[in-house]
This record gives structure tokens, C-alpha cells and sequence, in this order.
């Protein structure tokens, strides 16, 4: 991969130390993508403001995240997937979307309702989709119910969201806020923008017609697991305000990151399933739908607790994503929740992680 720069438009924001460390670990990278191949799709069901509806998620593979090429989160390599040279052509793009159209056609017996669109980065950003594809994707999903783009506050801007609010579908963004509190934001996870971005981009989607998606990022690195427990339910309890779902993702460790540098040397630990599901136990009671989806749970990598019980706790926040029950959580135990509680009580700062 070519040592990614920031263009000007990065330039003064976030740590100056963080990017220039997570430019040379992604330097790293050498892989090669093909850009008329999307990252991953698959079918899947969704809790929504109307009800749990079948989706297709595609994650197309764009030029990557303009913020990642300028360094970027310390805990997210997806900008590692991306095609090399930082863009992608309109007709690639779209060839992207026809494979995804084929996969669902191969495996769902009706069209899905509800589409999710990812880039890694900000579908609404013109660099990464432009204003053509941008429209020929709303003409291609017109029939559809709802669709969930994903963008930086940065970019979202009423103009664009009515490519689709006008054709008639219901229309999402999905913004990555990680955290309502704006140190840890910037701190721990070298995420420029402040909570008040976040609000101004809530209320410029209200003005088209759409919604907002809040995503959390549950323990960022250098917080305790305390830490960044209290930090999600105070998070998910301030975005309840502004989005009409909140979705947790616990921290996995992935490639060229960060976090990557930190777990091989042992200085950070995902966070416990046991957190994850106190979490939304605390927080069922807010106006707004609070989803989680534990990627890579039970392994090192992954959200994880003893390995015996993880997936029937991976299970039970399954079935709180659909049906919102926090007694759900009751049906499950472990003697490793003694663990667990006994590092939220002990684990400090400087000593991170107290167990693995």
C-alpha cells in the first residue's frame, strides 16, 4: 500500500501523534482489492422504528475513509480493505451493486426492505460516492422500504439525503459518534469532531426527512472496563435525544491499527460480554431502539468473556436487539461474571488489562 497522507483537508485535526502513527502502520498493508468486487454482503433481519424487517447490508469497497488516509481511529482498519489509489469509478461502484443484487437474488426468496449501506468511511462524502452513483444507488433501491447510509457529520447535508427521501423511501444515516463524550472521542479513539457535530448533522437529516443511526464504540483503548462501561451508558442515554437507534459495537481488534500494536504488546483487552449486555440492561428504559452486534465475539480478538459462556450471552443480545427485553439477560450465567465484576472494581488506568 502507498504511505497514506492527509490532504488538506485533514490537516490540524485529531492528535498529530496518532496520525502519524496509524499512517505507518497502514503502510503496511499489501493486499490488493478488486473494486468491482464490494467488501462483504449478507442478508440479515434489523430492529427498526416500524418494526424488525429483513435486510441486505453491503459494504462497498470504496477509496477508503478520507480520514483514515490522514491516520484516522486507532481502533479501525477497514480503510485496509480498500482499493489502492483512493477512489473508485462510477461504473465499478455500480458493478459492486449488481453483485450484491445477485447474492440476494441467489438467497432470499423476496427483496429485502431494508438496505444498509456501508463504505468503511462516508457514503454521503463525494470523494468516496459520487453524486452520480449516489442517485443511480436511490433509483436502484426506490422500491425498497428503507435504506441506512453511513457518513461523518461532515457530510451530511439535506441535498443528499433528498436522492432518496424524494424518491420515497425511508432513509437513515448511520453516524459513527463512537462516544457522547468528546475527550474520550478525541483522545482515545482520534476522532476529530465534537458531540455538537454530531446534533447539528441530526438536525440537518430531520430537515430531509430522515433519520439517525447513532454507532458507539464500546471501550476505546486506554479506558478501564469501568471506564468505558459508565461512558456507553451515558453515551446511549445522550443519543437517545438525537437518533432514533443507537447501536453499540464492542471494540474488536483489527489489522493495522492502534489497538492492533497495543493487544500484541498486552496492553488491551476487548471488552467483556458481561459489559456489553449491563449496558443495554441500563439503558432499555431511553426513547430509542439500543442494538448491539458483538463482532468476533468469543475470540482473543473479539468481545469475549470466559469462552464457556460466550455464546449463549452472544445469543441472549441477539434477542435483545429484536425484541428489546432486558429479561432476557436473566436466563444466562456464569461463575466467570465473579471475574468480571472483580475487574470492574479493581482495573485501573495504569494497569490495563487486570485479566484477559
Amino acid at each position: 500500500m502507498s504511505e497514506p497522507t492527509p490532504e488538506v483537508y485533514e490537516r490540524g485535526r485529531g492528535m498529530d501523534a496518532h496520525n502519524q502513527v496509524m499512517r505507518d502502520i497502514r503502510a503496511e498493508r499489501t493486499e490488493q482489492y478488486d473494486p468491482h468486487e464490494p467488501t462483504r454482503v449478507w442478508l440479515d433481519e434489523d430492529n427498526t422504528p416500524v418494526r424488525v424487517k429483513q435486510s441486505l447490508t453491503i459494504i462497498l469497497n470504496t477509496g477508503g475513509c478520507r480520514w483514515a488516509r490522514a491516520g484516522g481511529c486507532t481502533m479501525c482498519g477497514y480503510v485496509a480493505e480498500s482499493v489502492e489509489g483512493g477512489s473508485v469509478s462510477h461504473e465499478a461502484l455500480m458493478d459492486q451493486i449488481d453483485v450484491c443484487l445477485d447474492h440476494e437474488a441467489e438467497n432470499a426468496d423476496d427483496p429485502a426492505p431494508l438496505i444498509k449501506i456501508y463504505t468503511s468511511g462516508s457514503f454521503l462524502d463525494e470523494r468516496e460516492v459520487s453524486a452520480e452513483t449516489r442517485r443511480a444507488i436511490a433509483e436502484s433501491f426506490s422500491e425498497r422500504e428503507r435504506i441506512v447510509v453511513e457518513s461523518l457529520p461532515d457530510f451530511v447535508a439535506r441535498g443528499k439525503l433528498a436522492d432518496f427521501t424524494d424518491r420515497g423511501l425511508d432513509a437513515d444515516v448511520a453516524v459513527g459518534l463512537e462516544t457522547a463524550t468528546d475527550r474520550v472521542r478525541h483522545d482515545c479513539v482520534n476522532k476529530y469532531f465534537d458531540f455538537a457535530d454530531f446534533v447539528a448533522a441530526s438536525d440537518e437529516a430531520d430537515a430531509a426527512g430522515a433519520g439517525v443511526k447513532a454507532y458507539l464504540l464500546m471501550k476505546p483503548p486506554f479506558l478501564t472496563e469501568r471506564e468505558a462501561l459508565e461512558d456507553m451508558v451515558s453515551s446511549v442515554e445522550r443519543c437517545a435525544e438525537h437518533a432514533h437507534t443507537v447501536s453499540m459495537n464492542p471494540c474488536n481488534v483489527q489489522r493495522y491499527t492502534m489497538v492492533d500494536e497495543l493487544f500484541f504488546e498486552g496492553g488491551y483487552r476487548p471488552p467483556w460480554l458481561w459489559s456489553v449486555a449491563e449496558v443495554l440492561e441500563r439503558t432499555a428504559d431511553v426513547d430509542a431502539i439500543v442494538v448491539s452486534d458483538p463482532v468476533g465475539h468469543g475470540s482473543d480478538r473479539g468481545p469475549h468473556n470466559c469462552g464457556d459462556c460466550d455464546d449463549r450471552v452472544q445469543r441472549a443480545i441477539k434477542d435483545f436487539d429484536l425484541r428489546q427485553d432486558p429479561t432476557v439477560f436473566e436466563q444466562v450465567s456464569c461463575k466467570c461474571e465473579a471475574t468480571w465484576r472483580a475487574v470492574l472494581d479493581e482495573e485501573t488506568a495504569y494497569a490495563t488489562p487486570l485479566a484477559r
